[in-house]
C-alpha cells in the first residue's frame, strides 16, 4: 500500500531487518515505557485511586477516540483501519454505566487532551503514515495492555463488565491471532526510508501526547 506522508520528522534509525512492526516497537520502547510509568497510571493500576478516577480517565480518552474515529475511510484502506476496532460507542456506554450522563459538560477536555485532539485534527485524512501511527498506539494498546487494565480496574475498584465494555472486542474472536495479523499488516506496508522515519516520529509523539494526558489527570 502506498502511503502519503505529512510534514517531515526528525530522522531516526530504523532497522527493518525484523519487519516494520518489530522495529517500530523497538524504536519507541522508551516513550512507551515513559507513558506506562506516569504517576497517575501507576496509581490507578496499583489500586490507589478510585472508580471515579477511572471514569475521569475514560472521559478524557473519549475526546481522543472521537477525533480518531472522525476520520472518514479512505480509498484502498488497509486492514489496519478495521472498523471493528472503533471504541467511542463503547466508551460512551461505559461512562453512562459509571454515572456520567454528559461527559461534555462534566468532563471537558483537559489542556493536554485538547492538545492531543488538535494534533489529530491537524493530520490530513490522506496522510496514512501518521494515522497508522496513532491507530497503532491506541488500538493495539487496547488489544494488549488494555486487557490488563480492565482486569485491574475490576479487581481494585469493583468495576463491572457493564462499565468495562471499552476493553471488550466482542467482534474479535481471538485477540492473540488478531494482534499477530495486525502486526503482519504493518509489515506489508511499502514505506520509503522517509516514511519509516515519519512513522516512528509520529508514534513517539503519540506516546508523548498520552503521557501529557496522564499528567493532567494527576493534577486535575
Amino acid at each position: 500500500m502506498s502511503l502519503a506522508t505529512g510534514p517531515a520528522q526528525t530522522a531516526v534509525n530504523f532497522d527493518i531487518s525484523g519487519g516494520i512492526a518489530a522495529a517500530l516497537r523497538s524504536a519507541t520502547v522508551n516513550e512507551h515505557r515513559a507513558a506506562e510509568e506516569r504517576p497517575f497510571i501507576v496509581s490507578l493500576m496499583g489500586g490507589d485511586l478510585s472508580l471515579a478516577d477511572y471514569a475521569r480517565y475514560l472521559a478524557q480518552f473519549a475526546w481522543v477516540y472521537e477525533a480518531l474515529e472522525s476520520r472518514a475511510p479512505q480509498p484502498g484502506e488497509s486492514a489496519l483501519f478495521d472498523p471493528a476496532l472503533a471504541r467511542l460507542s463503547a466508551i460512551e456506554h461505559d461512562l453512562i454505566a459509571l454515572g456520567i450522563t454528559s461527559r461534555r459538560t462534566d468532563h471537558p477536555a483537559l489542556p493536554a487532551t485538547a492538545a492531543y485532539v488538535a494534533h489529530l485534527a491537524s493530520i490530513p485524512a490522506h496522510d496514512r503514515v501518521r494515522w497508522v501511527a496513532h491507530h497503532y498506539t491506541r488500538y493495539l494498546g487496547d488489544l494488549s495492555g488494555g486487557q490488563a487494565i480492565a482486569r485491574l480496574v475490576a479487581r481494585h475498584y469493583g468495576a463491572t463488565p457493564e462499565q468495562l465494555s471499552f476493553f471488550d472486542f466482542a467482534s474479535v474472536d481471538n485477540l492473540v491471532a488478531y494482534k499477530r495479523a495486525y502486526r503482519d499488516s504493518l509489515d506489508t506496508l511499502h514505506l520509503t526510508q522517509k516514511q519509516r522515519e515519519v512513522l516512528i516520529g509520529e508514534v513517539r509523539r503519540a506516546y508523548e501526547l498520552n503521557s501529557a494526558v496522564f499528567d493532567d489527570l494527576a493534577t486535575e
